[in-house]
């Protein structure tokens, strides 16, 4: 379950699993954006709300934009001022965009990290990935892969892989702001 390989992980993804890895603060748990059985397998996991909607991280922008609606010049050079890095921007989402992934909003939370891991892991994959802290909610975010082992033993449903890894050097899980109204949502 705990390994190295990105691989095994992009793998894991590719059939419709559950993935955790290393982010920039904390491990995050990961799943393919685009299959709903799997988003609703790791909101049933983390015991989140689906109305609370979930934050897509990628490598690169441009894999981004599917999912939200489009910007102006303007917003895109505040978001690509910022990124790669630890600050999520909320921004409105595509219209095609499923609730499974908004929740009740209509924005979306997106990302593009700059941990190296992740970032190949979203190369690999070729598109973004869900990404939400390793805990069950309003428990501790796990820092090591054997802290996420051991806070989802016998779950059901279960983490298919977890890529071991160093986290980033954030103290603090990333910053999110409204892009539009630059309203700081989360320290």
């Amino acid at each position: 379950m705990i390994g190295s390989s990105l691989q095994d992980a992009v793998s894991a993804l590719q059939q419709g699993e559950i993935i955790a890895l290393p982010t920039e603060a904390v491990y995050g748990l990961s799943c393919d954006p685009d299959n709903q059985a799997a988003v609703e397998k790791l909101l049933a996991l983390k015991q989140r709300e689906p109305g609370k909607g979930l934050i897509l991280v990628s490598d690169d922008l441009s894999r981004l934009l599917p999912y939200i609606a489009p910007l102006t010049s303007a917003q895109t050079e505040k978001l690509l001022a910022t990124w790669p890095g630890p600050i999520t921007w909320v921004v409105p989402k595509a219209p095609s965009l499923p609730n499974w992934i908004s929740g009740d909003h209509e924005t979306i939370a997106i990302r593009v990290t700059a941990h190296p891991l992740f970032r190949t892991l979203c190369n690999t994959f070729k598109k973004p990935v869900v990404s939400t802290s390793a805990n069950r909610s309003s428990l501790p975010p796990a820092k090591t892969a054997a802290d996420v082992a051991a806070a989802f033993a016998n779950s059901t449903p279960s983490i298919a892989y977890i890529l071991d890894g160093a986290l980033g050097k954030e103290a603090k899980p990333t910053q999110i702001r409204n892009l539009i109204t630059d309203q700081l949502l989360r320290e």
